[in-house]
């Protein structure tokens, strides 16, 4: 959806230091919820076949930012959000339309998945569909086998050795020892470098659109999205895998009450990393960050489980309550 352009070209709009000819702000929503053991985004679909995320541009009606924003996720999928956090201002020169400079500001919000509606055709999504590589629960993951292939042929085909040399680097670093990676070299973060790299080697279908290409990408990599959306996504995944490190955002994803196991799943879901479970309940336990509500549920399929809820007092106990993964539980 093009976004509205806010000024209007200057004469002197050929100095270097004038203003842009023309500035447009759009707005995306990275929405995610958790259904059992699957993370999920909020996506449009699309007649191209492409995904977006809810988005639309800032308008002069919009009071502020964040009521723009609210305005088209709940126009397109009347998904009210709570609490919304900016992840970041994508501003690449080559973004935009007509000549116009075009902004674009990510947010980050987390829900209870609830049923989508709207003007568009609004949908829950794994956010493993756009990255299958991430999701190590079940061991590594079989795409990275293709991915493996394409990376040592990009590294191979640099224009000298000293840059095949630092691509190599970069691929050990992104993707764990070699290019195809192993887990203990794996960094769960590193969602963003990930998607960066395989776009620059060609990768992923978002570059070769970008280049005018007609061939699909190469192997199973991923479902495309619109524009640079799959970035953005990208960058809400490496945040939140980062952020429920040292606050208890995980429990903005639960329901008011829940199961050690169920909450263990969640965090699994979002870090794509299974949990030595003994050493998760441990230190669960030991941060004090839930408190039995008395009750117990037979929806495990054994015999009934101990009900907990967050306790909300460890905010003010503590300057950073996370979950300390992974390091802190160890993986199964």
């Amino acid at each position: 959806m093009p976004a509205t352009p806010l000024t209007h070209p200057t004469p002197e709009a050929d100095r270097p230091d004038a203003p842009e000819p023309g500035l447009a702000i759009g707005l995306s929503a990275v929405i995610v919820a958790v259904t059992g053991d699957d993370p999920k985004v909020l996506t449009l679909r699309h007649e191209d076949g492409r995904d977006s995320l809810p988005s639309g541009p800032l308008e002069r009606g919009h009071r502020t930012l964040e009521v723009g924003l609210r305005t088209w996720v709940e126009r397109q999928t009347l998904q009210e959000l709570g609490h919304v956090e900016q992840l970041y201002t994508f501003g690449d020169r080559d973004r935009g339309e007509d000549g116009a400079r075009s902004l674009s500001l990510a947010y980050l919000a987390l829900v209870r998945e609830a049923r989508p509606a709207g003007d568009t055709d609004a949908a829950w999504q794994s956010w493993y569909r756009y990255f299958p590589w991430e999701d190590w629960r079940d061991g590594r993951p079989a795409v990275l086998d293709s991915l493996d292939h394409g990376l040592r042929a990009w590294a191979a085909g640099a224009a000298s050795s000293r840059m095949g040399e630092m691509r190599a680097e970069r691929v050990a670093l992104c993707f764990g020892g070699t290019a195809g990676g192993s887990e203990a070299g794996w960094n769960e973060e590193r969602v963003l470098e990930r998607y960066e790299l395989l776009y620059e080697a060609g990768l992923v279908g978002e570059a070769l659109r970008e280049r005018g290409s007609e061939r699909a990408a190469p192997g199973p990599s991923g479902s495309e999205m619109r524009e640079d959306h799959r970035r953005m996504l990208a960058l809400a995944i490496a945040r939140l895998r980062g952020k429920i490190k040292y606050r208890p955002v995980v429990f903005e994803l639960m329901p008011p009450s829940f199961t050690l196991g169920q909450l263990q799943r969640a965090v699994e879901a979002l870090s794509g990393i299974r949990l030595h479970k003994q050493n998760f309940r441990r230190l669960i336990e030991q941060q004090r960050l839930v408190e039995e509500t008395g009750e117990t549920t037979a929806e495990t399929g054994g015999r009934p489980a101990r009900l907990v809820r967050f306790r909300r007092e460890v905010l003010l106990e503590r300057p950073a309550p996370g979950v300390r993964l992974p390091g802190g539980f160890g993986r199964r």
